[in-house]
């Protein structure tokens, strides 16, 4: 999602890294494992901190190891990983385009506030 966000293409993210894109595209499928000097080079070259990777983890999947979330029959529908969703995508998007910190921070708080309603706005 930040790759997108910053509108870098696998291939411009994997000349940054040294690696191809097919690399980039094994690590965002999940298919190969990101190992942890790795993940600082992917952190330092999409400008964030490691644990941006992290955030928002829900606790049922942290609490999983990474073979059981590769059995998973989760689909793009579930909750398991909803960070896949296309309008997830295209609302981390627009949230990284908030270029005052301290607005960004508000606009995350406020989401997180309605993310923990039970209402429905119509």
């Amino acid at each position: 999602m930040r790759r997108k966000s910053l509108e870098l293409s696998r291939e411009k993210l994997g000349e940054k890294l040294g690696i191809s894109f097919q690399q980039i595209q094994k690590y965002e499928c999940g298919n190969n494992r990101i190992g942890s000097s790795r993940l600082y080079d992917l952190a330092v070259a999409l400008n964030v901190s490691v644990d941006f990777f992290f955030a928002e983890l829900p606790a049922e999947t942290m609490n999983l190891s990474p073979a059981s979330l590769q059995n998973t029959n989760a689909t793009e529908s579930d909750t398991v990983l909803p960070t896949l969703k296309h309008e997830a995508q295209a609302l981390v998007n627009v949230y990284y385009r908030i270029s005052d910190p301290f607005v960004r921070k508000r606009v995350y708080e406020l989401a997180k506030s309605l993310g923990s309603l039970d209402i429905k706005l119509t």
